[in-house]
């Protein structure tokens, strides 16, 4: 061995390949993580953010049993009517005894909150998503600045949501 050059074990040589597999798998999780809270997110917002041919109106919701509120829905939209019984799913966005404006899926008499509040709402799970992936973003890939941001993305659009509902 020439003394100028250093002695080159097995274990240095595997260094970079681990932290590489460990990036990449961190990387995957995370963008995992990413992936399902939007695609959870896109089932409701898409009714929301696009409502260009939908039907918008109010919905006074007269009552609350198994998970599901009904009630009456008036139309707002051009092209849109009435109807006696439509339903939403109960959740800590509705109500009974109050009413919301709220944009029906097409196919049905299922309906979702429309405006801010229901667009925030809608993208609830992305905000968790965003949530958990900062941890895997700060720990398993070492990248606490990122983490920080998206925790702190993720904390505002739940905050919002919050208080808009």
């Amino acid at each position: 061995m020439i003394p100028a050059m250093p002695a080159v074990s097995s274990r240095s040589s595997a260094y970079p390949a681990l932290r590489f597999g460990r990036l990449a798998a961190m990387g995957a999780v995370a963008l995992l993580i990413l992936v399902a809270g939007v695609w959870a997110s896109w089932g409701t917002a898409q009714h929301v953010m696009l409502g260009k041919g939908r039907e918008r109106g109010t919905m006074a919701v007269t009552a609350c049993s198994g998970g599901v509120c009904t009630g009456p829905f008036r139309p707002t939209s051009p092209g849109a009517r009435a109807r006696e019984r439509v339903r939403v799913d109960d959740s800590p966005a509705v109500r009974e005894g109050r009413t919301y404006t709220v944009t029906v899926k097409p196919g049905g008499d299922e309906v979702v909150r429309g405006g801010p509040a229901g667009l925030l709402y809608a993208w609830s799970p992305l905000a968790g998503a965003l949530l958990l992936a900062s941890v895997v973003v700060a720990g398993g890939l070492r990248l606490p600045r990122t983490a920080w941001a998206m925790a702190g993305t993720g904390l505002v659009l739940l905050t919002a949501a919050w208080v808009a509902l």
